[in-house]
């Protein structure tokens, strides 16, 4: 297990079980390096980003693989406790 590995199982413990994608190691993968780049400045913005480029390999037709500020005001919601998983990671891991 590497490092990476890790803050993505300590954000992952942090989701709701129905929230969790299947599949998704390499999601959590992605949102560990956000935890490891931006620290508690990450945003919605970029988990969504983040999102995209997974799903963009697992399911290319999916309605919200469009621009961050494209999306409705309620899917714009639904990364919000992402955001704050991986802020607390990040925070937990003294990141910026």
């Amino acid at each position: 297990m590497t490092y990476i590995d890790d803050i993505a199982g300590q954000i992952r413990s942090r989701i709701p079980a129905d929230l969790v994608p299947p599949a998704s190691d390499a999601l959590f993968r992605i949102y560990a390096v956000l935890a490891e780049a931006k620290g508690t400045a990450v945003t919605a913005r970029d988990v969504h980003n983040a999102w995209t480029a997974w799903m963009a390999g697992q399911r290319r037709e999916h309605p919200s693989l469009i621009p961050f500020d494209e999306l409705g005001a309620a899917v714009q919601a639904e990364d919000e406790v992402f955001v704050a998983a991986i802020r607390a990671v990040a925070a937990a891991r003294g990141g910026v």
